[in-house]
């Protein structure tokens, strides 16, 4: 009779060594991952404000006035062709919902979000991407509630 080798695998040290390894690479680099994830979702934000804000100045230019003032998340009256391919009833890439402002917190005209998830510090990043960097003054600025893009000053 024939006796036939013993088959060898992995033993438990060995699988756990590897899981370790893996364990420790991902932690490594999740800390970057979640870093770029933010910063790309910032970007983003800017970008869809500024797109909200130049359609809004289109329908003052060829209405001679602004849309009335309208509830967080709802499309103001008029707006739907300007804002078409625009979410405008979604939430935003921060959280919260968009919102347009007309004589509304001290300015003739803004957009706004309402109730973002992202800190006042975050909030302060993006202020540093379009503005000044920070939230009391400039076009982008903290309101009520939440963060507004000044179109228009009131006069």
């Amino acid at each position: 009779m024939k006796v036939l080798p013993a088959k060898r695998g992995y033993t438990l040290v060995e699988i756990l060594i590897v899981v370790s390894i893996i364990g420790l690479l991902a932690g490594l680099g999740l800390p970057h991952l979640l870093t770029a994830n933010r910063q790309s979702r910032s970007r983003i934000f800017v970008n869809d404000l500024r797109i909200a804000s130049n359609a809004f100045t289109h329908f003052l230019l060829e209405n001679d006035e602004y849309p009335r003032d309208k509830t967080p998340g709802r499309m103001p009256n008029g707006m739907s062709s300007y804002l078409s391919n625009f979410q405008w009833s979604e939430k935003t890439s921060i959280g919260g919902n968009w919102d347009w402002d007309f004589g509304q917190f001290g300015v003739t005209a803004a957009v706004s979000v309402y109730r973002p998830t992202w800190s006042e510090e975050e909030m302060t990043k993006i202020d540093a991407i379009i503005d000044d960097g920070f939230l009391g003054s400039g076009n982008f600025r903290a309101r009520s509630g939440g963060y507004m893009y000044v179109i228009e000053e009131r006069p």
